[in-house]
C-alpha cells in the first residue's frame, strides 16, 4: 500500500480510519481535527517550551507526542485529559508523586491523534533484510514507562493514572490503555511476597490484629489486604441452576475479609520471625492460621496504580496487542474492566501469539474487576507469578481461545472470582463464565504453588465441550515451532504442582468435568477424551480443603501424586476412572471419599480393574524457557534472569552456553551473570535440557541493548 501512494497521503487515510472508529459524531471528528496539541521537541511535561503551541495541555486537551520525542510526566494534576496518542516516548517522574487523569492513552506509532480504544491502526512493514536495520528499529518503539524493570518507582512515590469515560468517545472501548506495537512498562516499589499463609495461629473472630510473618518488606501501615475465607458457604448446582431464579453468590456472605493496616509491631524476642499486624476494624470470622491448613493474607497496595475513575459508571481496560513489549510488576489495577463485554479487561494480551516472549506479569494486584483479572488471549509464553485477584465477575486467571501454550501461572492467589454472564461473541461458546479462579480450554500449560479459594464455581477448572458450533480441534504451536492442528481435550500440562484449593462452595479442582453439575450429556464435560496413557495429567502435591467437591474428572489418563484432601463433603467425586492412578493420596474429614466412578459420556459404568494402573508416562516434551529480565550492572556486566518450566527434573539452562544457577527448586527460577559487549547490544539465546535428554527446540531469543531495559522489547525469533 504504502508503495503507491505518497506517505502524507498513507497517513491522512489511515488518520481518517481512526477517527472515523474511534469518534461516534461529526463533532467529535471536527474536536480532533482542530485541538490536537503536539510534541515540539524533549522535555517535562509542564514546561511550555514542551508543546508547539507554548502551553501545556491542559482539561480536554487531546495530546500528541511525536516520534523520537520523550516526554517525562511530571505532575499531579486533576485536569481530565481527554486522550494521549503516544508516538515517541512517555516517561512518569521517578522522583515525585504524579497524577494523570485521561480518557485514553495509545501507544502506537502513528503520527496522528486517534481515539480508538481497542483496535491497531498500524499497517505492520516486512521485516528489513539486515539484522542491523531490524536492531536499530526495533529501538524506537513508541514508549509508555511508569517506573523500570530494574528501577521500579521507589516505595515513598505513588504514580496514579485514572481512567475517565468522556462524552463523545466510545462507551465499549473508552477508556482504555493501549499498547499497538509499542511498550508498556508499569513497575512499582516490589514487596518481597505479596502473599503469605497465616503463620501462627487463628485469627478469631472480634479481634483487629493477626499474627503475621516478619519481616515482610514493603508491607507497611495504611496498605489494604485481604485475609482469605476458611468457612466455605454450602451454594446450589452451579449459579445459573438456583431453584428460585435468582443468582447467588458467596459475595453475599464472603468469609474473606478485607482490612487496612493501622500498626505493625514485631512480636517476641530478637530473633523472632513473627509480628503483630493491626487493622481498622475486628474480623468478622474465625481465618485458620495454625497446622496443615491456613488462611492467607495477601496484600493488595502498590504504588503505581491505574484505576476507573467511576467505578459505577463507564469503566475502563487495558490491553497489549501482537508485537508490543514491555511487563507489569508491583502495580494495582482496581475497579477496571466492562461488565458483559467481550475483550474488555484490566489486563489484556490480545492474540499476542509468541511475539511478546518474555513480557511477565509479576507481583501485580488486580482487584474489583467487573470483567476478569487476568486475561491470555491467543498468546504464548507469558510469565504470570506472585499476583493477588480479589473479586471478579467471571473466571479470574483466564485463558481464553484454546490456543494458548506454554504459560506459565507460578504463586498466584484468586479469591472470589465471582459468577457472571456468558460474554458476547465469545470464542468457546459452551463456557457459562459461572465463576473459576484459574480457567482454561488447553492444559499444556504450567500451574505450580497457586491457590483459589472462595470462588463461586471452581478453584481450578480445565472444560472442553465438543458441540455443533464448536470443534476442538485446534492450530497449537508445536515444541519445534511448527503449527499442527490437535484436539485440545488430549494435551497434557506441562506441569501441575503444588496447587491449592480452599473454601469452595462447590469444586475444588474440575478437570473436564460437569459444567455446573448439569448432567445433560448434550451440555457435558470431555465425554472421556483426554491424554493418553503416555502423556497422562499429573497432578503433583495437590491440597484440598474445606470445599464441597474435592476433586472431578471427566478425562482418562490421571496421575494424582501426594494428593491431600481434608473437610470436604466428597473427595473423588463422579470421575470418568479410566487409566487413573492415584499415589498417596490422603483422606482427612471427608464424608464420602470416593463417589460413584462413571463411564464416558455418563453412560453405564463397566471398567474392570485392568482399566486401573495401566499408565505407561512417557517424556518427550522438552523444558519451556523464558527470559524474563536483563539488566546491567556496575561492572558492566548484564545479569539475566529467567524461568524453565517441565514436568520432569531439568538438567540443565544455558544462556549463550554459560550454565544459569538456579535461584528456585528444578531451575523454576534461575539467573546468570554475563560479559557486557563493547557494541553495547547483546543476543542472548537459551538452551535447556531434562534429565531424559529432551532439549528445548524453541530457545527463547533476546536481543538487548543497555539502554533498552524490557528483554520482551528486543525479541529476534529464528
Amino acid at each position: 500500500m504504502r508503495d503507491l501512494i505518497s506517505d502524507s497521503l498513507f497517513h491522512f487515510v489511515i488518520g481518517l480510519a481512526c477517527l472515523i472508529t474511534g469518534s461516534s459524531s461529526l463533532a467529535a471528528h471536527d474536536h480532533a481535527e482542530h485541538q490536537v496539541i503536539r510534541s515540539a521537541q524533549n522535555g517535562l511535561w509542564s514546561s511550555p517550551e514542551t508543546w508547539e503551541s507554548g502551553k501545556v495541555p491542559g482539561a480536554g486537551a487531546q495530546v500528541l507526542v511525536q516520534r523520537d520525542h520523550q516526554i517525562v510526566y511530571d505532575l499531579d494534576s486533576k485536569e481530565v485529559i481527554r486522550g494521549i496518542q503516544i508516538s515517541g516516548k512517555l516517561t512518569f517522574a521517578s522522583d515525585r508523586n504524579t497524577r494523570l487523569e485521561v480518557g485514553l492513552i495509545r501507544i502506537e506509532q502513528l503520527d496522528h491523534y486517534c481515539e480508538d480504544g481497542f483496535d491497531c491502526q498500524m499497517v505492520v512493514e516486512s521485516d528489513a533484510e539486515n539484522t542491523g536495520e531490524k536492531l536499530s528499529a526495533a529501538k524506537r518503539l513508541p514508549t509508555l514507562e511508569v517506573g523500570q524493570p530494574d528501577s521500579p518507582l521507589p516505595a515513598k512515590y505513588t504514580a496514579l493514572i485514572r481512567l475517565h469515560y468522556i462524552e463523545g468517545m466510545n462507551k465499549e472501548t473508552c477508556p482504555a490503555i493501549v499498547c499497538c506495537g509499542g511498550r508498556m512498562d508499569f513497575h512499582g516499589a516490589p514487596l518481597e511476597r505479596t502473599w503469605v499463609k497465616l503463620p501462627y495461629q487463628t485469627a478469631k473472630v472480634g479481634e483487629a490484629r493477626i499474627v503475621m510473618p516478619y519481616p515482610l518488606p514493603g508491607w507497611k501501615v495504611g496498605d489494604r489486604i485481604i485475609l482469605s475465607g476458611t468457612t466455605r458457604q454450602f451454594g446450589y448446582i452451579g449459579t445459573r441452576h438456583r431453584k428460585d431464579g435468582d443468582d447467588n453468590s458467596v459475595s453475599d456472605n464472603p468469609a474473606t475479609e478485607e482490612r487496612v493496616i493501622t500498626k505493625m509491631r514485631h512480636w517476641g524476642g530478637f530473633d523472632s520471625k513473627l509480628q503483630i499486624v493491626s487493622f481498622d476494624k475486628p474480623l468478622k470470622f474465625d481465618h485458620l492460621g495454625s497446622g496443615e491448613y491456613r488462611a492467607e493474607v495477601a496484600n493488595l497496595s502498590r504504588n503505581v496504580i491505574v484505576e476507573s475513575a467511576d467505578p459505577d459508571g463507564v469503566r475502563g481496560h487495558t490491553m497489549y496487542h501482537a508485537d508490543s513489549a514491555g511487563s507489569i510488576s508491583y502495580a494495582e489495577f482496581r475497579h477496571l474492566g466492562k461488565r458483559d463485554t467481550l475483550g474488555k479487561y484490566p489486563i489484556h494480551y490480545h492474540l499476542v501469539g509468541d511475539t511478546m516472549r518474555g513480557s511477565s506479569l509479576v507481583g501485580l494486584s488486580v482487584w474489583d474487576s467487573h470483567n476478569r483479572w487476568i486475561t491470555v488471549h491467543g498468546t504464548q509464553y507469558l510469565v504470570v507469578k506472585d499476583c493477588v485477584g480479589y473479586k471478579s465477575v467471571g473466571h479470574g486467571y483466564f485463558l481464553e481461545d484454546g490456543t494458548e501454550v506454554y504459560n506459565i501461572f507460578d504463586r498466584n492467589l484468586a479469591v472470589q472470582a465471582l459468577g457472571g454472564k456468558p460474554l458476547p461473541k465469545q470464542v468457546l461458546p459452551y463456557d457459562m463464565n459461572l465463576g473459576s479462579g484459574f480457567w482454561w480450554a488447553n492444559s499444556l500449560n504450567t500451574f505450580t504453588r497457586n491457590v483459589a479459594a472462595e470462588c463461586d464455581e471452581d478453584g481450578f477448572r480445565f472444560e472442553v465441550v465438543e458441540r455443533k458450533d464448536f470443534n476442538p480441534l485446534l492450530p497449537i504451536l508445536q515444541k519445534d515451532g511448527s503449527t499442527k492442528e490437535v484436539d485440545i481435550r488430549t494435551l497434557p500440562f506441562v506441569r501441575f504442582d503444588g496447587n491449592e484449593a480452599h473454601c469452595q462452595r462447590l469444586f475444588a479442582i474440575n478437570l473436564g468435568g460437569f459444567a455446573g453439575g448439569k448432567f445433560n450429556k448434550e451440555d457435558s464435560d470431555v465425554e472421556g477424551i483426554g491424554p493418553d496413557y503416555q502423556h497422562p495429567f499429573l497432578l503433583r502435591n495437590t491440597k484440598v480443603w474445606d470445599a464441597h467437591w474435592a476433586f472431578h474428572c471427566g478425562s482418562p489418563c490421571v496421575r494424582l501424586e501426594d494428593f491431600d484432601m481434608h473437610d470436604c463433603a466428597y473427595g473423588l467425586w463422579r470421575c470418568v476412572m479410566h487409566r487413573h492412578e492415584h499415589r498417596r493420596l490422603s483422606f482427612s474429614e471427608v464424608n464420602t471419599t470416593v463417589f460413584f466412578p462413571r463411564a464416558a459420556g455418563d453412560s453405564n459404568y463397566s471398567y474392570s480393574l485392568k482399566d486401573y494402573f495401566d499408565l505407561e508416562p512417557k517424556d518427550d516434551l522438552p523444558p519451556v524457557s523464558v527470559i524474563t529480565r536483563v539488566e546491567t550492572m556496575p561492572s558492566g556486566q548484564i545479569r539475566v534472569r529467567g524461568v524453565t518450566s517441565d514436568n520432569y527434573d531439568v538438567k540443565q539452562v544455558l544462556v549463550n552456553d554459560q550454565p544459569v544457577s538456579p535461584t528456585a527448586d528444578n531451575f523454576q527460577e534461575w539467573e546468570v551473570v554475563l560479559p557486557g559487549p563493547a557494541s553495547g547490544h547483546s543476543r542472548l539465546i537459551t538452551s535447556a535440557e531434562d534429565v531424559n535428554g529432551n532439549k528445548e527446540l524453541m530457545p527463547h531469543q533476546v536481543d538487548y541493548f543497555h539502554d533498552t531495559v524490557s528483554p520482551g522489547s528486543q525479541l529476534s525469533k529464528k
